[in-house]
Parts: structure tokens; sequence; C-alpha cells
């Protein structure tokens, strides 16, 4: 976990390091070791430092286009598990995202965490790639298929809010990144009727429920955060403290940016 030491001014060490450890791995845990934890202008800062630039302002976000990520409902009933301390799918960010507005980066930071429970699980989504390609070079062409992949148009009180959305499961993009958009769950989510991608689609579904040493559990506590390349992720459910001021509270920023590659580019020998 990288610290960052003042939130307010991140040194150039302290984002090169995280922007190191991001080109590696696709993710990068930080910790606010002063400051304000609660504190959104610290998050956006941080998230600019590292080239996180250009915001998802998506539905239930706030007026700075971050998402106050608590237990709560939304008008007509519509409630969306995120904002429930139900557990989560593994899933990618904005996956019902129009092609153009795919989102490539990620950032997740903890004001406050529950009283028990939440804990986050990770995997790097390169390695979800390999693990299916390694099994079957099938399954990959299957994913990437244009309509591997479909979320239905969300509809509330007869108004679309939504439109239906299709594309693949894998595609890489203009500057040759792997890029992903899944959901793990089996409710509002059409794969193409195909066996191939119903084979590939098993094979994720059985991935969750395997031990792996390429899975990351964590916890975040006040001053964490995740950044990621918008890597597969997943939450467990959680219980939250009787006290309304202390009732798990994450930011999240989707953004439409990659975590910027450092200078320095790491070579392997």
């Amino acid at each position: 976990m990288t610290t960052i030491a003042d939130p307010e001014n991140p040194t150039n060490t302290e984002i090169a390091q995280l922007q190191r450890i991001c080109h590696q791995h696709n993710l990068a845990l930080y910790h606010f070791v002063q400051g304000d934890v609660r504190s959104k202008r610290h998050v956006h800062r941080l998230g600019q430092k590292v080239g996180l630039l250009r915001l998802d302002s998506n539905l239930c976000a706030d007026e700075d286009s971050l998402t106050s990520l608590h237990v709560t409902s939304h008008a007509g009933q519509h409630d969306y598990i995120p904002y429930t301390n139900k557990p989560l799918s593994w899933h990618t960010d904005g996956y019902y995202n129009l092609p153009e507005e795919q989102i490539h980066g990620m950032l997740l930071h903890c004001a406050q965490p529950a009283l028990e429970g939440g804990e986050s699980w990770l995997m790097d989504h390169e390695i979800a790639y390999i693990l299916l390609r390694d099994a079957n070079p099938d399954y990959i062409h299957a994913l990437m298929h244009p309509n591997a992949f479909t979320i239905p148009a969300n509809i509330l009180n007869g108004e679309i809010i939504r439109p239906e959305q299709s594309g693949p499961v894998f595609s890489v993009t203009a500057a040759g990144h792997l890029h992903m958009r899944y959901s793990a769950r089996q409710r509002n989510v059409i794969w193409r009727d195909d066996p191939m991608t119903r084979e590939a689609a098993d094979f994720l579904l059985n991935l969750w429920q395997q031990d792996s040493p390429y899975k990351i559990g964590y916890t975040l506590q006040a001053g964490e955060g995740l950044l990621c390349n918008n890597v597969l992720h997943n939450r467990t459910a959680f219980k939250d403290s009787d006290d309304p001021t202390q009732t798990r509270l994450l930011y999240r920023g989707r953004y439409f940016d990659r975590v910027k590659e450092p200078k320095e580019r790491i070579c392997s020998v």
C-alpha cells in the first residue's frame, strides 16, 4: 500500500509509485496519513495527479461527478445494489455504458468503513483473460464478439433511463490496452445464444467460486483507497453502525481514462 503523507500535496515519488504499481498490476492501494479522510477535494486531487481526468457523471453521481456510496434508496423505490448492504457480485464498472463511454479507470476511497463486513475482492482483468485463453482460446474469440454481452434497457416508471447496450466482453483500445466489460449477475443480463459464449460465461462463474492466488481480498479503512484500470471486483455484505454518523461511506470515481503510465517505463530483462 502506498502511503500519501499529505493528500493536499502528494509528492512526485508517491504518485510515481502508484502509477508503477498500476502499470504492473492494473491496481494499487493507497493510504492518506493525515487530513480530512472525508474530503472529496483530496480524492479529486489524487485522481488528477495519476492521470484520471475525465469523470463519468453517471445516474447516481453527486454534483461533482464522484458517487457517494452508502445505504440509501432512490426515487420510485428503484433500488440499486451498490446502495444497499447486500453483496455485490463480480463485475467491472460501467458495463452498461455506450461504446464511446467505456470506463477505463476507477477510484474508490473509504471515508468510513462498515461496522462489519464490506470486504472488496479484486482480480486483474488481464489475469482473467489469460485464464480463459489457457483453458480454451475459443473462449476469447466468443467473448470478443460485438454482441457477446447485452444489458437490457433500464426502465423506471415507464421511462427509458438507459437504452439496451450490447458489446464485447473483451476488447482492445486504440492504445493497445485490454478492456473488459462484465457482470456476474444472473438476472438482467443477456449472453449471446452461442455454445462457446455460454461455456466461457460459465467458466468465469466457476472462477469466482474457486480459491485463487490471483484474487486479492481487502477491507478499506478510513483514509484508504483503490486506484485501478477498472479491474474485476466485488463486495461482501456488511453491517452498519447504529450511529448514523458512523455508517459506511465510500466515494467512487469512474473515469474514461486509465491511470497514466509512469514517465519511466518499466523494463524487463
